[in-house]
Protein backbone atom coordinates (compact mmCIF):
# COMPACT_ATOMS: atom_id res chain seq x y z
CA UNK A 1 0.00 0.00 0.00
CA UNK A 2 1.73 3.16 -0.70
CA UNK A 3 0.02 5.62 1.80
CA UNK A 4 -0.76 3.23 4.06
CA UNK A 5 1.42 0.83 6.36
CA UNK A 6 -0.44 -2.28 7.55
CA UNK A 7 0.92 -1.64 10.93
CA UNK A 8 -0.24 1.55 11.77
CA UNK A 9 -3.18 0.97 10.02
CA UNK A 10 -3.89 -2.14 12.93
CA UNK A 11 -2.86 0.21 15.09
CA UNK A 12 -5.22 2.84 14.28
CA UNK A 13 -8.10 0.18 13.84
CA UNK A 14 -7.50 -0.67 17.37
CA UNK A 15 -7.53 2.58 18.50
CA UNK A 16 -10.68 3.15 16.94
CA UNK A 17 -12.73 0.27 17.71
CA UNK A 18 -11.62 1.07 21.81
CA UNK A 19 -11.48 4.65 21.46
CA UNK A 20 -8.92 4.64 23.84
CA UNK A 21 -5.41 4.52 23.56
CA UNK A 22 -4.44 2.72 26.48
CA UNK A 23 -6.80 -0.23 26.03
CA UNK A 24 -5.99 -0.24 22.44
CA UNK A 25 -2.24 -0.73 23.32
CA UNK A 26 -3.15 -3.47 26.07
CA UNK A 27 -4.76 -5.31 22.57
CA UNK A 28 -2.03 -4.87 20.64
CA UNK A 29 0.51 -5.53 23.74
CA UNK A 30 2.60 -2.63 22.81
CA UNK A 31 3.76 0.13 24.54
CA UNK A 32 1.20 3.36 24.72
CA UNK A 33 4.06 5.52 22.72
CA UNK A 34 4.22 3.22 20.40
CA UNK A 35 0.54 3.52 19.25
CA UNK A 36 0.33 7.04 19.94
CA UNK A 37 3.28 7.81 17.45
CA UNK A 38 1.73 5.37 14.74
CA UNK A 39 -1.58 6.79 14.16
CA UNK A 40 0.18 10.35 14.02
CA UNK A 41 2.62 8.90 11.42
CA UNK A 42 -0.37 7.74 9.15
CA UNK A 43 -2.29 10.88 9.70
CA UNK A 44 0.31 12.71 8.80
CA UNK A 45 0.89 10.17 5.55
CA UNK A 46 -2.43 10.94 4.99
CA UNK A 47 -2.58 14.88 5.46
CA UNK A 48 -5.90 14.26 7.54
CA UNK A 49 -6.73 14.14 11.36
CA UNK A 50 -8.42 10.84 12.13
CA UNK A 51 -8.96 10.94 16.15
CA UNK A 52 -10.06 14.14 17.82
CA UNK A 53 -8.04 13.53 21.04
CA UNK A 54 -8.92 15.57 24.59
CA UNK A 55 -7.31 14.88 28.13
CA UNK A 56 -10.85 12.68 28.56
CA UNK A 57 -11.89 11.32 25.34
CA UNK A 58 -10.92 10.03 22.29
CA UNK A 59 -13.21 10.23 18.87
CA UNK A 60 -13.27 9.71 15.42
CA UNK A 61 -13.40 12.51 13.00
CA UNK A 62 -15.48 11.74 9.71
CA UNK A 63 -12.23 10.69 8.20
CA UNK A 64 -11.23 8.62 10.84
CA UNK A 65 -14.75 7.14 9.95
CA UNK A 66 -14.11 5.98 6.54
CA UNK A 67 -10.76 4.58 7.54
CA UNK A 68 -12.65 2.44 10.30
CA UNK A 69 -15.12 1.51 7.80
CA UNK A 70 -12.94 0.37 5.19
CA UNK A 71 -9.99 -0.30 6.54
CA UNK A 72 -11.07 -3.41 8.19
CA UNK A 73 -11.65 -5.10 4.91
CA UNK A 74 -8.22 -3.93 3.96
CA UNK A 75 -6.41 -5.67 6.46
CA UNK A 76 -8.60 -8.61 5.99
CA UNK A 77 -7.42 -8.64 2.54
CA UNK A 78 -3.95 -8.25 2.87
CA UNK A 79 -4.16 -11.26 5.41
CA UNK A 80 -6.17 -13.20 2.89
CA UNK A 81 -3.38 -12.87 -0.06
CA UNK A 82 -0.90 -13.89 2.57
CA UNK A 83 -2.54 -16.98 3.29
CA UNK A 84 -3.20 -18.00 -0.14
CA UNK A 85 0.73 -17.49 -1.01
CA UNK A 86 1.22 -19.80 1.63
CA UNK A 87 -1.12 -22.25 0.78
CA UNK A 88 -0.46 -22.29 -3.09
CA UNK A 89 3.38 -22.56 -2.78
CA UNK A 90 2.16 -25.63 0.33
CA UNK A 91 1.99 -29.11 -1.74
CA UNK A 92 1.00 -30.94 1.78
CA UNK A 93 -1.92 -28.22 2.17
CA UNK A 94 -5.38 -29.58 3.45
CA UNK A 95 -8.90 -28.32 2.09
CA UNK A 96 -10.40 -26.42 4.56
CA UNK A 97 -14.65 -27.13 4.62
CA UNK A 98 -17.15 -24.74 6.13
CA UNK A 99 -20.07 -25.84 6.69
CA UNK A 100 -23.21 -24.95 9.22
CA UNK A 101 -24.32 -28.47 11.59
CA UNK A 102 -26.85 -30.38 10.01
CA UNK A 103 -26.22 -28.22 6.92
CA UNK A 104 -25.59 -30.96 3.91
CA UNK A 105 -28.41 -32.57 3.37
CA UNK A 106 -26.82 -35.80 4.54
CA UNK A 107 -24.61 -35.61 1.46
CA UNK A 108 -21.35 -34.94 3.47
CA UNK A 109 -20.34 -38.39 4.05
CA UNK A 110 -20.83 -39.41 0.40
CA UNK A 111 -18.87 -36.19 -0.90
CA UNK A 112 -15.86 -37.48 1.77
CA UNK A 113 -15.31 -40.77 0.53
CA UNK A 114 -15.92 -39.35 -3.24
CA UNK A 115 -13.16 -37.25 -2.67
CA UNK A 116 -10.91 -39.60 -1.09
CA UNK A 117 -11.21 -42.02 -3.32
CA UNK A 118 -9.29 -39.76 -5.86
CA UNK A 119 -5.53 -39.76 -6.08
CA UNK A 120 -4.75 -36.37 -5.91
CA UNK A 121 -6.90 -36.38 -2.74
CA UNK A 122 -6.02 -34.40 0.26
CA UNK A 123 -7.10 -34.48 3.89
CA UNK A 124 -10.28 -32.05 4.76
CA UNK A 125 -10.41 -29.76 7.76
CA UNK A 126 -13.94 -29.50 8.46
CA UNK A 127 -15.29 -26.30 10.11
CA UNK A 128 -18.07 -25.47 11.33
CA UNK A 129 -19.46 -21.82 10.74
CA UNK A 130 -22.73 -19.89 11.68
CA UNK A 131 -25.87 -19.25 9.81
CA UNK A 132 -25.27 -16.68 7.89
CA UNK A 133 -20.83 -16.58 7.87
CA UNK A 134 -19.84 -19.26 5.81
CA UNK A 135 -19.27 -17.60 2.27
CA UNK A 136 -17.15 -14.41 4.40
CA UNK A 137 -14.92 -17.55 5.57
CA UNK A 138 -14.80 -18.78 1.97
CA UNK A 139 -14.14 -15.23 0.66
CA UNK A 140 -11.53 -14.02 3.83
CA UNK A 141 -9.67 -17.13 2.63
CA UNK A 142 -10.46 -19.00 6.20
CA UNK A 143 -11.81 -22.05 3.82
CA UNK A 144 -11.14 -23.06 0.51
CA UNK A 145 -15.11 -23.91 -0.23
CA UNK A 146 -18.61 -24.00 1.76
CA UNK A 147 -21.58 -25.82 1.51
CA UNK A 148 -24.25 -23.03 1.26
CA UNK A 149 -28.17 -22.78 0.42
CA UNK A 150 -29.52 -20.82 -2.48
CA UNK A 151 -30.94 -18.46 -2.39
CA UNK A 152 -30.01 -17.30 1.21
CA UNK A 153 -26.71 -16.81 1.47
CA UNK A 154 -24.83 -14.58 -0.45
CA UNK A 155 -23.02 -15.76 -3.34
CA UNK A 156 -21.09 -12.48 -4.41
CA UNK A 157 -17.61 -13.32 -5.64
CA UNK A 158 -17.58 -17.06 -5.43
CA UNK A 159 -18.34 -19.66 -8.14
CA UNK A 160 -20.83 -22.35 -7.25
CA UNK A 161 -21.95 -25.73 -8.40
CA UNK A 162 -25.59 -26.90 -7.35
CA UNK A 163 -25.73 -30.23 -5.47
CA UNK A 164 -29.05 -30.92 -5.21
CA UNK A 165 -32.43 -29.01 -5.35
CA UNK A 166 -35.00 -29.69 -2.67
CA UNK A 167 -38.29 -27.91 -1.59
CA UNK A 168 -39.23 -26.29 1.39
CA UNK A 169 -41.79 -26.71 4.67
CA UNK A 170 -43.40 -24.75 6.63
CA UNK A 171 -43.07 -25.31 10.11
CA UNK A 172 -46.02 -24.85 12.78
CA UNK A 173 -46.75 -25.18 16.52
CA UNK A 174 -49.22 -27.56 16.86
CA UNK A 175 -52.35 -25.09 17.48
CA UNK A 176 -51.50 -23.55 14.50
CA UNK A 177 -54.79 -22.41 12.44
CA UNK A 178 -53.22 -24.47 9.24
CA UNK A 179 -52.83 -27.85 11.29
CA UNK A 180 -55.43 -30.09 10.07
CA UNK A 181 -54.05 -29.06 6.41
CA UNK A 182 -51.56 -31.74 4.77
CA UNK A 183 -49.80 -29.07 2.24
CA UNK A 184 -49.58 -25.47 2.25
CA UNK A 185 -49.21 -22.54 -0.65
CA UNK A 186 -47.11 -19.14 0.34
CA UNK A 187 -50.98 -17.80 0.04
CA UNK A 188 -52.03 -19.86 2.95
CA UNK A 189 -48.92 -18.27 4.86
CA UNK A 190 -49.55 -14.49 4.32
CA UNK A 191 -49.89 -11.81 6.70
CA UNK A 192 -47.62 -14.40 8.88
CA UNK A 193 -44.81 -13.41 11.12
CA UNK A 194 -41.77 -14.89 9.61
CA UNK A 195 -38.46 -14.73 11.94
CA UNK A 196 -35.41 -12.05 11.06
CA UNK A 197 -31.91 -13.95 10.48
CA UNK A 198 -28.87 -11.98 12.15
CA UNK A 199 -27.01 -10.07 9.48
CA UNK A 200 -29.22 -11.24 6.66
CA UNK A 201 -31.49 -8.78 4.91
CA UNK A 202 -34.89 -8.88 5.42
CA UNK A 203 -36.26 -11.70 2.68
CA UNK A 204 -39.83 -12.22 3.48
CA UNK A 205 -42.80 -11.39 1.42
CA UNK A 206 -44.20 -7.83 1.34
CA UNK A 207 -47.63 -9.35 3.08
CA UNK A 208 -45.32 -10.96 5.81
CA UNK A 209 -45.03 -9.35 9.40
CA UNK A 210 -40.96 -9.42 10.42
CA UNK A 211 -40.88 -11.12 13.90
CA UNK A 212 -38.18 -12.35 16.17
CA UNK A 213 -33.83 -11.77 15.36
CA UNK A 214 -32.40 -15.50 15.33
CA UNK A 215 -29.24 -16.62 14.91
CA UNK A 216 -30.09 -20.40 14.49
CA UNK A 217 -32.57 -23.24 13.44
CA UNK A 218 -32.26 -24.23 17.06
CA UNK A 219 -33.11 -20.35 17.90
CA UNK A 220 -36.08 -20.54 15.47
CA UNK A 221 -37.67 -23.77 16.56
CA UNK A 222 -37.69 -22.21 20.03
CA UNK A 223 -39.83 -19.27 18.66
CA UNK A 224 -42.31 -21.04 17.03
CA UNK A 225 -42.67 -23.57 19.98
CA UNK A 226 -43.81 -20.21 21.95
CA UNK A 227 -45.98 -18.92 19.09
CA UNK A 228 -43.79 -16.02 17.99
CA UNK A 229 -43.13 -16.91 14.27
CA UNK A 230 -43.62 -19.85 11.87
CA UNK A 231 -40.55 -20.65 9.54
CA UNK A 232 -40.35 -21.53 6.10
CA UNK A 233 -37.04 -23.48 5.74
CA UNK A 234 -35.14 -25.82 3.05
CA UNK A 235 -36.55 -29.56 3.87
CA UNK A 236 -33.11 -31.13 4.69
CA UNK A 237 -32.89 -28.44 7.27
CA UNK A 238 -35.71 -29.75 9.97
CA UNK A 239 -34.17 -33.04 9.54
CA UNK A 240 -34.86 -35.03 12.32
CA UNK A 241 -38.39 -33.19 12.75
CA UNK A 242 -38.87 -32.09 16.12
CA UNK A 243 -42.42 -34.04 17.35
CA UNK A 244 -44.05 -31.22 19.16
CA UNK A 245 -44.06 -29.24 15.93
CA UNK A 246 -45.71 -29.50 12.70
CA UNK A 247 -44.05 -29.60 8.91
CA UNK A 248 -46.22 -28.84 5.95
CA UNK A 249 -44.68 -28.82 2.31
CA UNK A 250 -45.07 -25.70 0.83
CA UNK A 251 -46.71 -26.72 -2.66
CA UNK A 252 -45.83 -23.43 -4.88
CA UNK A 253 -42.29 -22.13 -2.82
CA UNK A 254 -39.80 -21.48 -5.13
CA UNK A 255 -36.84 -24.50 -4.78
CA UNK A 256 -33.83 -24.08 -2.30
CA UNK A 257 -30.66 -25.42 -3.70
CA UNK A 258 -27.90 -26.51 -1.46
CA UNK A 259 -24.56 -25.63 -3.45
CA UNK A 260 -20.79 -26.32 -3.27
CA UNK A 261 -19.34 -22.50 -3.10
CA UNK A 262 -15.34 -21.12 -3.74
CA UNK A 263 -13.60 -17.92 -4.56
CA UNK A 264 -13.88 -16.95 -8.01
CA UNK A 265 -10.10 -16.15 -8.50
CA UNK A 266 -9.25 -19.69 -6.77
CA UNK A 267 -8.22 -22.25 -9.58
CA UNK A 268 -6.18 -24.50 -7.71
CA UNK A 269 -6.00 -28.20 -8.64
CA UNK A 270 -7.04 -29.13 -4.62
CA UNK A 271 -10.52 -27.50 -4.66
CA UNK A 272 -10.90 -28.18 -8.50
CA UNK A 273 -10.77 -31.90 -7.45
CA UNK A 274 -13.09 -31.69 -4.62
CA UNK A 275 -15.61 -29.92 -6.36
CA UNK A 276 -15.76 -32.83 -9.06
CA UNK A 277 -16.01 -35.18 -6.44
CA UNK A 278 -18.94 -33.85 -4.53
CA UNK A 279 -20.84 -33.49 -7.93
CA UNK A 280 -19.98 -36.75 -8.50
CA UNK A 281 -21.75 -37.68 -5.47
CA UNK A 282 -24.57 -35.79 -5.57
CA UNK A 283 -25.31 -37.02 -8.83
CA UNK A 284 -25.04 -40.68 -7.61
CA UNK A 285 -27.44 -40.35 -4.97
Amino acid sequence: MAELETRELEYFMAVAEHLHFGHAAARLAVAQPAVSKAVRRLERRLGVELLERSSRSVTLTPAGEALLHHGRHALNAVSAAADRARRAGDQQAHLRLVIKPGGDANLLSGILAAYAARPDARQVDIRFGGATDRADHVRAGRADVALLYAPFDDLTGLNHETLIVEGRVAILPPDHRLASRAEVTLADLAQETLPRWKGVRWTGARETRRGPEVTDAAEVLQMIRLGRTIAILPRSLVQPMHPDLLYLPVTDAPGSALVLAWRQDDRRPLVASFVAAAVEAAAAR
